[in-house]
This record gives structure tokens, sequence and C-alpha cells, in this order.
């Protein structure tokens, strides 16, 4: 299921594996002056492929190595000859067959080995250029491209929304801070996030500042709960009413314990 959506000069595709009818979760993908920002998933990438023909595609850029950014970099390289980007520490996962959980197997599917080229500090298109800039948290090696010029933050996971309530297990908090706080540096007064999970946020200063002070309340609000003795199961339940429902449904990766046990190391 594929679903485009045109935002000034920039290009939005929604992907989704379809089950009866109905998508299972979208993720998004941009296309802006010949770069593709993020694959999809596997099992959309032929559509995708199908959308790209007889558009300017000059290159390919992964913000990180998850199977739902990754997804339709084998069929696209094969396709178009185009070269894909990403950052350092993705590229070997890219190359090689993830280990996939049931529920990223039933959702995404598995992404077919691509070769990925490491990115450099800009990328330049006929009308635009692009920062790229490191911003661990979400995983390891992740990036997100900056259209200063044009006020366009394209922002991978490393922002979804400004109050989260669950985090797969690698994911660190502290190092999200750090990578929204040098997002605002980086930018001008007024941008706009263009996130995957499709959400395109206007007030991008607003939302990515709003996140930040979530975070840094939630660990002031669980630090002191642990210090008072309160265990991380008793927080989950002082705070949120419980474990989110996203535990069954993910085999216990996307949970409000991942989330806790990564605020807990924030240093004040």
């Amino acid at each position: 299921m594929i679903e485009i959506n045109n935002h000034g000069d920039v290009t939005q595709i929604r992907v989704s594996r379809e089950l009866d009818g109905k998508p299972l979760y979208w993720v998004a993908a941009y296309l802006v002056d010949g770069i593709l920002i993020d694959t999809g998933c596997d099992y959309t990438a032929a559509e995708l492929v199908a959308f790209l023909k007889g558009k300017k595609l000059d290159l390919v850029v992964n913000t990180h190595f998850h199977e739902d950014h990754v997804g339709g970099n084998a069929l696209i390289q094969k396709q178009f000859q185009v070269s894909i980007y990403a950052p350092p520490a993705s590229i070997p996962i890219i190359g090689h067959k993830p280990f996939l959980y049931p529920y990223q197997e039933i959702v995404w599917g598995y992404p077919a080995p691509s070769t990925a080229k490491s990115i450099p500090p800009f990328i330049r298109t006929d009308h635009h250029t692009f920062g790229v800039l490191a911003t661990p948290g979400h995983s390891a090696g992740h990036i997100v491209l900056l259209e200063k010029e044009r006020g366009w933050c394209f922002s991978g996971d490393i922002f979804a929304r400004e109050k989260p309530k669950f985090i797969r297990p690698e994911e660190d908090m502290g190092a999200t801070i750090r990578s929204l706080a040098q997002i605002l540096a980086a930018m001008p007064p007024q941008f706009t996030l263009f996130t995957s999970i499709g959400r395109i946020v206007e007030n991008g200063r607003e939302a990515l500042a709003e996140n930040i002070r979530y975070l840094q309340e939630l660990a002031a609000k669980a630090q002191g709960l642990h210090k008072q003795g309160r265990s991380v199961a008793e927080i989950i339940q002082d705070i949120f009413g419980g474990e989110h429902l996203f535990a069954q449904m993910t085999n216990g990766q996307y949970t409000t314990e991942n989330l806790i046990r990564s605020v807990l190391k924030i240093q004040a």
C-alpha cells in the first residue's frame, strides 16, 4: 500500500504492508530534488519502484539501518543503478540479512542486503544543500538531513512524537536528548520536521523542545522514585499506570520498561 502527499517541493511517500485491505503500520520516505530519503519496507519495495519510474532520482540516503527504512534499497539499486548512502555504522548491517523478531517479519519483512557508501558531510543537489548530522539515540549510526535555507529537517526516527511511552531496548534517551539539542542548535528559528512515521510537523522547534522537556522531566521523576526505593515495575505503575500494550505486540521489544531503564541512566 502506498500513499503520496506533496508538501511544497517535498514528496512524502507513505508505505505500509496491507492485510485485508488495511495498512498495518505506515512509514514514510521522502523524495526531494532527486534524493530519496529512506526506502520503506520490503513488502512495499515493488510499489515504491513503480512510483519512482519516470521521476528524478539521483541517489538514496538511509537515515539508519532498521528494516522499515532500507527495505526498498536492493530493488531500487537494481532498477535505477543509483548510489545509496548511509552512516558508516549502518553500512555493514544494511549489507547483510538482519535478525528480526516475529512482529518485524510480519509488519515489515526482511530487507534484501544492499550496498551502501559512507555518507559525506553534505549532500548537494541541483537546488539544495543538505547537511548531514549524526544523531545517535534511536540507534547507533543514525543521521538526519538538514536543509537550513528551506527550514527542512528529515528526522528519521530520532523524533517521532513529543511524549514517547515506549522504546526499543537499545535506545538511549540521554543520547536522544543531546541529538535533539544539536538539531535545535543547527536549525533556524522556524523549521519543519519530516518524520519517518509520516508526521510533518510545521513547528519543529517547539516539538523538539517539548520532547526534550518531557524526557528530562520523566527522568527526574523516575530517578526521584528510584531513590525512594521504588522498583522499575513500581515506577512504571506510578507514572504510566502499567506496561504499554505494545510490549506484548512486539515480543517485548517496544516497552515502557525500556524507556524507564533508559531515563534512569540520564545524568542530572
